[in-house]
């Protein structure tokens, strides 16, 4: 197995060592070389500020201050001991918020999305705060709601770990979606229009119903974050690196 090249200022050992806790087995497997990995593209742009957290202001949009620290590949828990439990590809603290990112590139225009959750969803009271994300959860398990390119059951777990660690840690709690709309898959095929507009969509709706929770919903392109960190003088290089390494996003 080879180890993969990083972009210039990335923690690498730092990034490897991320990538060995988490599940998936991206490198072993060799989906992180993937010219459409998301995990790659993650870890790229993240992974810049591992040791130099201060340097990344807000993300744009987000309620959240200054970070103070950032882990990759990051595991919340769930208010239990057994089962799975949620990785973000980033995890941002600042003084005042828990802000969980979910990066997502090509996954939304492939098929195959999660559709059920577990028994024990059902058996936790999750609070009046968090009473949109739980109508939406049992809507989903119903078969009321569906969304044919976002993972909402996904997100909704993601957004009840970030509750339960918030909660933990006195944070507020911040779930960003942080998601592309490549023109074009790596193979130069076009990706569907339809498809990317469907996505728009229904991260929409998502942010809808959930709107007023206690883990605050933002959805935030690849393309704005970027744009974003190149109107900073100390971050224009490595957005300019990212953009160079994963292409139009």
């Amino acid at each position: 197995m080879s180890t993969p090249s990083f972009l210039p200022g990335v923690a690498a050992d730092a990034v490897l060592a991320a990538l060995a806790r988490a599940p998936g087995s991206e490198l072993a497997s060799g989906k992180f070389d993937s010219p459409e990995s998301s995990a790659a593209l993650a870890v790229n742009a993240f992974g810049w500020f591992l040791d130099r957290p201060r340097s990344m202001l807000p993300l744009p949009g987000v309620p959240m201050g200054l970070p103070v620290a950032l882990k990759i590949e990051a595991e919340l828990r769930f208010p239990w001991s057994g089962g799975r439990h949620p990785w973000l590809d980033a995890l941002i603290t600042t003084a005042t918020t828990l802000v969980g990112v979910e990066s997502k590139r090509y996954e939304p225009f492939r098929p195959a999305k999660a559709t059920g959750f577990s028994e024990a969803f059902d058996s936790r009271d999750w609070g009046p705060g968090m009473a949109r994300y739980t109508a939406l959860r049992l809507a989903l398990t119903q078969g009321r709601q569906s969304y044919r390119c976002l993972d909402a059951v996904q997100l909704v777990k993601h957004a009840y770990a970030m509750r339960t660690q918030g909660v933990k840690r006195n944070l507020g709690a911040v779930l960003v979606y942080l998601h592309a709309a490549p023109a074009t898959w790596a193979s130069g095929k076009p990706v569907s229009r339809d498809a990317i507009a469907r996505h728009e969509a229904e991260i929409a709706d998502f942010a809808r119903q959930v709107k007023g929770d206690d883990v605050t919903f933002v959805a935030l392109r690849w393309a704005d974050l970027l744009a974003d960190w190149a109107r900073i003088p100390a971050l224009v290089a490595h957005a300019a690196a990212v953009s160079a390494r994963f292409g139009p996003l």
